[in-house]
């Protein structure tokens, strides 16, 4: 076996039993590698129905074949597990050194079932793995949790932490790495708080098995460089993602207001253009040559990493136009280990709640200070951010409000308002883990066509991103960024494929493989939930009964009738009936047939 190692690494936190196991070569062939081998080894070994923050609940952190071997934007791996904010599928990438060094250390996952009586963290290094007490790191900020570990075993290593949000099992409590790599938005780090696992430390010194060293060397190289040539690539270096905040308020899908409107009269203060006044320098993941992540000083001087999603959510959505006070709330929300995203959204549903009289706290839109404190007692579970912190559909289900409830499947709206997007409200619909945009980012598309149709040819171009984003890239596992945003060739990957495993195959294989994981995840969130129906696929109802009434797209709403049009045409398309199950020659098609059994106890099987 080339590319892959064709090693697990399962570590049963109850029994405290280490176990390296050697994996049959379909798992490889079928699944890929990162989200593939999650969702394959959940649907396996999960018994159905567990309660995500319970010891049965298995976390996963998988790599693919090509992490962590020099290349373009190769040093990333999933984190995955049944989400406690869903109840369903969950996973995010986060971008690390451990993801390198797990490849060096010879694995491609490790599964972490059970859960410790005290805190523990997980040392790795090649075959030496030792579960260690972390009394002494237990409380501290994801920041203070990775220097003193890096104190402790020395700098050459990957570490991926929680702090206190996960630790007090907030329900979008998310991994870190690296003061500012963050990744899990379905509360991947309250799964580790409920196992008591504060850290994984991992070191690697061996070298990953190449099919064809050589070439891989000469292909990787000529990819840098194809990267750095592409006309895109200067502007992208200077704003990276921030740069889609002018573009979002110009096209009118800027979120404001808890997505009441598209359009924010400050956004010009909190843009990629105010962001380069007052950069200090850039971030980045290993083996990336198209760095995005942008510092300043935020409010108290202190360094910040700044992107689109996070400043989108924490500035406009919330009415802050002040960048270095959106700022220190990134900053704080990536040492307590809790998603931008979402924590943002809840802070603007309390805001909106409480303008409506939903709740007695007074908390103004913009109001900085209020949503520091706010924020702060989401990740301890004080008073009302003990409530905030389950979700946005929990507090909604609570306080009333579900009509300004903004996620889908329970996982919070990303930065995207789609009043005048239906084909982006189809893909945080269809979303494998709920309202995300990783895995189809189809917006920028929609926008240059035909903005306000609801087509076949939208939902299309959604499946073919869905396979490309959600599929081959979380599949291999490397960043979507040089492709959709310098125009880096997909045409790349397979050839760096083969010659990292010696496989020669085409973009379809990719695909195929994507068809299967995203069928699978379907059959997953089945299983969990033992019912599905269409309206588990739609978007919030304010997109479709509330219309914008600022900016040129003033009165746009979405149409239920014609988005359930387009749904009816995604799920012919995936092979799936009218409810969105996938059908019995669908999962044969895929060798799924394992899954048949167990769905016929839930739904009718067509």
């Amino acid at each position: 076996m080339f590319g892959w190692n064709g090693r697990l690494l399962r570590v049963d936190l109850s029994r405290k039993k280490i176990v390296i196991q050697k994996y049959d070569d379909r798992l490889a062939g079928e699944y890929i590698g990162g989200r593939g081998f999650a969702i394959k080894i959940l649907w396996d070994e999960m018994p159905a129905c567990v309660d995500p923050l319970s010891p049965q609940n298995i976390l996963i952190f998988a790599a693919g074949p090509l992490t962590g071997i020099p290349g373009p934007s190769t040093g990333k791996l999933v984190v995955a597990a049944k989400s406690p904010l869903t109840g369903g599928y969950g996973d995010g990438n986060v971008g690390s050194l451990a993801a390198v060094h797990l490849r060096k250390a010879g694995y491609d996952a490790v599964v972490i079932s059970g859960s410790s009586d005290k805190p523990v963290y997980l040392y790795i290094e090649n075959e030496k793995i030792e579960i260690l007490n972390a009394d002494d790191l237990w409380g501290l900020d994801t920041f203070m949790t990775e220097r003193k570990l890096r104190e402790r075993h020395g700098g050459n290593l990957g570490v991926l932490c929680i702090g206190p949000a996960g630790e007090n099992l907030v329900k979008f409590a998310t991994v870190i790495s690296q003061e500012g790599r963050s990744g899990g938005r379905p509360g991947m780090g309250a799964v580790m708080g409920s196992k008591k696992l504060k850290a994984l430390v991992i070191k690697g010194s061996k070298d990953i098995p190449l099919a064809d060293p050589e070439e891989y060397r000469r292909l990787a190289a000529d990819a840098y460089r194809a990267i750095k040539g592409k006309p895109g690539y200067e502007f992208w270096r200077r704003q990276g993602t921030m740069a889609a905040l002018q573009w979002a308020q110009e096209s009118s899908v800027l979120p404001a207001y808890n997505f009441r409107e598209g359009v924010f009269e400050l956004a010009s203060n909190i843009d990629g253009y105010a962001m380069e006044k007052v950069k200090i320098g850039q971030r980045g993941c290993p083996l990336c040559n198209a760095i995005c992540g942008n510092l300043i000083n935020d409010i108290e001087g202190e360094i910040a990493e700044l992107d689109y999603e996070n400043v989108a959510l924490l500035g406009s959505n919330i009415g802050l136009g002040d960048l270095k006070k959106v700022a220190k709330l990134n900053r704080l929300a990536d040492m307590y280990g809790v998603d931008t995203i979402s924590v943002g959204s809840v802070i603007a549903f309390a805001m909106e709640a409480s303008e409506k009289g939903l709740i007695k706290e007074k908390i103004e839109w913009g109001d900085f200070n209020v949503a520091e404190r706010l924020l702060k007692d989401i990740v301890y579970r004080r008073e009302l951010g003990d409530l905030l912190a389950e979700g946005v559909k929990i507090a909604s289900y609570k306080l009333g409000g579900e009509k300004f409830a903004m996620h889908v499947k329970g996982l919070e709206v990303t930065g995207y308002d789609c009043h005048a997007a239906p084909g982006m409200a189809l893909a945080y619909g269809t979303s494998p883990i709920g309202a995300h945009h990783k895995d189809a980012w189809i917006i920028s598309w929609e926008i240059k066509t035909e903005r306000l149709g609801y087509t076949k040819d939208k939902v299309y171009k959604l499946i073919e991103f869905q396979r490309i984003r959600g599929g081959m890239f979380e599949m291999l596992t490397s960043c979507r960024l040089p492709w959709i945003e310098v125009g880096f060739e997909l045409e790349w990957y397979p050839k760096l494929f083969k010659a990292a495993t010696g496989l020669s195959v085409t973009l379809d294989y990719f695909f195929e493989a994507a068809d299967r994981v995203y069928s699978l995840i379907r059959a997953f969130w089945i299983r969990e939930k033992r019912k599905w129906n269409r309206g588990m696929d739609y978007p919030p109802k304010r997109w479709f009964t509330e219309p914008l009434t600022k900016g040129p797209l003033a009165g746009a709403k979405l149409d239920i009738e014609k988005y359930d049009n387009m749904l009816s045409w995604y799920y012919e398309a995936r092979g799936w009936d009218a409810k969105g199950v996938p059908t019995r020659e669908t999962l044969t098609r895929l060798k799924l047939n394992f899954a048949i059994p167990v769905l016929e106890k839930y739904v009718n099987l067509h």
